[in-house]
């Protein structure tokens, strides 16, 4: 659990090429491990104890996914080949897994767990190679409705938690040790600010552990008998294919899951390499293509192991932006801690003795905080009535037939099973919904031509038909073929036939929308990026050379322009207003 403080980030010292101190490094990367901590063990803890699993497998679940989220976490330091992001990202346990990973081990044990993370694992790695087309069919909009709907499915867990108190206890312990809990993370996150508002949900859980603790609650004879150093020795689970009828039921809900970690992950490398540096930089889709690749390892090994999904935290984020250290040698410290971590089953004992009402409030905060980010997603681009719709009608056909309030009767067992969990339910509409948005919106007119000057006036031709059907005027239109142009010098720099031996494709997309049109170039160029090259112009009136002056008239007659790069594909985004006051 993260909770998002809102003080004044420090200056950044190093940033992620640079290398900070090994003492400094250590020291932070101690502090960031044990911030989440908490998150990759109780994540294990709820769902094993909820689905009524054996002691030995939770302790090898704890086990394997510390080992994993470090890993990972060291993996996301280095940027080598296509895996990892070479930033610092957290690898925690998914708390948005709870309650298609409790469903599984209830339904089917083990087995059917590890057989529904591996292809969610393998769902992840698709979606981090094919990032750039799914890109209007995986909106925000989509990825928020799955998180809104996984809190919903989760809080009746942390529901039910709130009431585990052993016979003889008194009545009010229960509702008390909650309590204090949650007064004390409400109280931190107002009142704290910087550095130790990113330990309340720690200091909350030491408060509800000494609250529980006066009303006998809590079992601090599990951690004396706990060893300091240790494996272990019996729980780990066999590998065995499982795919049943329980498999197909689930695995729509374990995809929808993946979809918004998945979503939630591309939300934390955006935010991290905003963090991360001094100067503002354009958001590198590359590196958070290599960061889902890192977090489908993940996935991966979590599955093979019998242990939890991972996800990045983005406490990370907000510890760069309070620190100032975003070297990677800070990532690298926090996953090596975690992999240690692993193998002292005393702090892990600090964690397991905790009593059921600290883990629900904590749980209920957690899952209060996932709901409002899937909020944040929906609305981030606007809502009209249309995305009303859709966001409506979505929530409440899978909050119904999750609660079988939707023709529960008629349904029958395989199809009722498969319908009957509101993430499938809802995030299917969610998607057919959303096609049927973008079939049923702005008119897309498309041209596939060759990344080359010379299709110029093929090109002119193309944006003179899209700007007469707005009925834009001779001066708009001239302006259109200038942007138009210049783009596509920009984009052809480096690439004509002599130098690369063949000619690149290009389509050019264009949205009529009145008095703006959106001109989509998509191609496979170079590795400058141009709202960068646009940052460092700098103020010198002359320009040094021709591509400097397309990126100047890019600036001046655009009224934005979005380049977004990923592994095999480049995506300008160009939006010209008719007018040349905007």
């Amino acid at each position: 659990m993260h909770i998002h403080d809102i003080s004044s980030p420090a200056e950044i010292r190093y940033e992620p090429d640079e290398q900070s101190p090994y003492p400094l490094s250590l020291g932070l990367g101690i502090q960031a491990a044990l911030l989440v901590f908490p998150t990759v063990v109780l994540v294990p803890v709820i769902i094993v104890r909820a689905a009524g699993l054996d002691a030995e497998y939770l302790s090898w679940s704890i086990f394997a996914a510390l080992l994993v989220c470090g890993f990972i976490t060291l993996i996301q330091s280095f940027r080598t080949g296509f895996i990892g992001a070479g930033h610092v990202l957290i690898s925690t346990s998914a708390a948005t897994s709870i309650a298609v990973c409790i469903l599984a081990l209830s339904a089917g044990g083990i087995a059917l767990m590890m057989n529904l993370v591996i292809v969610s694992a393998l769902f992840q790695l698709l979606l981090s190679s094919k990032l750039s087309w799914l890109r209007r069919v995986i909106t925000p909009v989509v990825s928020g409705m799955v998180l809104m709907l996984i809190a919903f499915a989760v809080m009746p867990v942390a529901f039910d938690m709130l009431t585990h108190a052993p016979e003889g206890a008194s009545p009010m312990a229960a509702p008390g040790i909650a309590a204090i809990t949650l007064l004390v993370l409400v109280a931190l996150v107002f009142g704290a600010k910087g550095i130790p508002g990113l330990w309340a949900p720690v200091i909350a859980l030491v408060a509800g552990c000494a609250a529980a603790a006066y009303f006998g609650m809590y079992q601090g004879g599990m951690v004396l008998d706990a060893p300091w150093v240790d494996i272990p020795a019996a729980g780990r689970p066999q590998f065995s294919l499982n795919l049943g009828a329980d498999f197909w039921i689930l695995l729509p809900a374990f995809l929808f899951v993946s979809l918004a970690n998945t979503m939630g992950d591309i939300n934390a490398g955006v935010e991290v390499q905003r963090a991360s540096r001094r100067t503002p930089h354009s958001i590198d889709f590359r590196a958070i293509q290599e960061g889902l690749a890192a977090n489908g390892l993940g996935d991966l090994l979590a599955g093979l192991t019998g242990t939890i999904p991972v996800k990045s935290d983005a406490a990370g984020n907000s510890f760069i932006r309070h620190t100032g250290v975003a070297a990677r040698r800070l990532g690298a410290c926090i996953g090596l801690i975690l992999l240690l971590l692993a193998f002292l089953p005393k702090l892990t004992a600090v964690l397991l003795a905790i009593p059921g009402p600290v883990v629900a409030a904590y749980l209920a905060v957690s899952m209060a905080l996932v709901f409002v980010q899937g909020m944040k997603m929906v609305v981030q681009d606007g809502i009209d009535y249309r995305k009303a719709a859709v966001i409506g009608l979505a929530f409440w056909l899978g909050v119904g037939f999750h609660n079988q309030a939707v023709f529960a009767d008629m349904l029958g067992e395989t199809l009722g099973g498969l319908l009957g969990n509101g993430m499938t339910v809802g995030g299917l509409a969610v998607i057919l919904l959303t096609i049927i948005m973008e079939l049923t919106g702005p008119r897309r007119y498309s041209k596939v031509t060759a990344l080359d000057p010379r299709v110029l006036p093929r090109l002119e031709d193309f944006l003179r038909q899209q700007a007469l059907r707005l009925g834009w005027g001779e001066a708009a239109i001239e302006r259109l073929f200038l942007i138009g142009e210049e783009t596509l010098l920009c984009l052809s720099e480096g690439h004509d036939e002599a130098t690369t031996g063949e000619l690149r494709s290009l389509l050019v997309t264009v949205t009529n929308d009145g008095p703006v049109m959106e001109v989509e170039f998509v191609s496979a160029i170079g590795d400058e990026n141009l709202e960068d090259q646009m940052r460092l112009l700098g103020d010198h009136a002359e320009a040094r050379d021709g591509h400097e002056i397309s990126l100047r008239i890019l600036q001046h007659f655009a009224s934005s322009v979005r380049h977004q790069q990923y592994h095999g594909m480049d995506v300008v985004t160009v939006r010209v207003s008719e007018s040349d006051e905007e």
